[in-house]
């Protein structure tokens, strides 16, 4: 079975696949809907999925210039089934076994409300009960944690986005082609990436091995980022861990900090970089264990020896493309000093129990 590390390493494929391909993956879908019409959309996810949602939603938002929310399933199918007719319905789940996305579609459709569905796995219960099934556009990852799928996600609903944009008329083809070469960029510079991001992993992985709490910090396209190191250090190192957007820790959680803790920016040199600053003086003081992910050179944050400068320069709605490669790269490796078996369940009970997966 493949790793997450694995993974990782296949992202640059993935995503070059994608971008090669993209119109073919989703138009057909798409012309199932009347994309003139589309006036908000939503996105159903859970888990990693939605912290991919989050991820790709400020790009969404900017490139589509309508109301863009990301809900959960369940409160969705229980409590609030009041979809406008003019929706773009989204559910995501990368295995297509997710029990609450599948219930969620098929109360959807039962409504005769039209729902796409993303999903690896064309013959999973999710693409079974589907009218439209979005493929991803990769492969079914083995690993059940997933990495390349969390990031191929935040890919595959920019380019979503994108050609719903064309089709409203919001962007020509040259206009579109220019957002596809920032993007392209970004892939082509995955191989450097990756061999730093895994030379600080290596370099900092004895002090993370000594952390027991973690908060990741992160605004924008970056908060998606934080809320996947909450996801991931949870599944796969196994201590306590949160992803906290820059503004909500700063109301309430701060008062909770302890100086043993651990606490990881990250920075997409964007509109808030400032914002961010003043609250990394603030937790410096209060912790030795403060951390910044960047995705480029900071013009307004000093950078420490054990910080991370990614080095891609782009806009800031598309670092999330990139920005969680460490971040994986850091969770499988402390998993491996904790003697951890990601290929097995810890609680096989837990699926039989709850059938939180169909």
């Amino acid at each position: 079975m493949k790793s997450i590390e694995d993974y990782v390493y296949l992202e640059q494929v993935y995503y070059q696949d994608i971008l090669k391909n993209f119109e073919e993956l989703f138009l057909t879908q798409l012309n199932n809907v009347k994309l003139l019409e589309i006036d908000n959309l939503v996105l159903y996810a859970t888990g990693s999925s939605s912290n991919a949602a989050f991820a790709a939603l400020p790009f969404m938002s900017n490139i589509l210039q309508i109301p863009i929310s990301v809900e959960e399933p369940s409160i969705t199918e229980n409590y609030g089934l009041n979809i406008k007719k003019n929706t773009l319905c989204i559910a995501i789940s990368q295995s297509g076994h997710s029990y609450s996305i599948v219930k969620l579609v098929e109360k959807l459709q039962e409504q005769g409300i039209t729902v796409f569905s993303m999903t690896s796995e064309k013959n999973s219960p999710l693409a079974e009960v589907s009218h439209h099934v979005l493929q991803m556009g990769m492969p079914v990852e083995e690993m059940p944690y997933v990495s390349a799928g969390y990031s191929v996600t935040i890919l595959d609903l920019m380019l979503i986005s994108l050609l719903v944009a064309r089709g409203q008329g919001k962007m020509t083809n040259d206009e579109l082609q220019k957002h596809i070469n920032s993007i392209s960029a970004i892939a082509n510079s995955f191989s450097e990436l990756v061999d730093r991001s895994s030379e600080w992993v290596d370099q900092e992985i004895d002090n993370f091995n000594k952390a027991r709490r973690i908060t990741f910090i992160g605004y924008g396209s970056a908060y998606g980022v934080a809320r996947e190191g909450e996801t991931k250090f949870t599944e796969a190192v196994r201590i306590s861990t949160w992803g906290k957007e820059l503004e909500e820790y700063m109301h309430g959680p701060y008062l909770g900090l302890r100086p043993d803790d651990f606490f990881v920016f990250i920075e997409p040199n964007g509109r808030l970089e400032q914002r961010a600053n003043l609250l990394k003086k603030f937790l410096i003081n209060h912790s030795n264990n403060v951390y910044t992910i960047f995705a480029c050179d900071s013009g307004f944050i000093t950078q420490n020896t054990n910080d991370l400068n990614l080095n891609i320069k782009t806009n800031e709605l598309l670092a999330s493309l990139f920005m969680t490669v460490p971040i994986h790269l850091m969770a499988y490796r402390l998993s491996k000093r904790y003697n951890i078996d990601l290929e097995h369940s810890a609680y096989p009970d837990f699926d039989k129990i709850t059938a939180s997966k169909i």
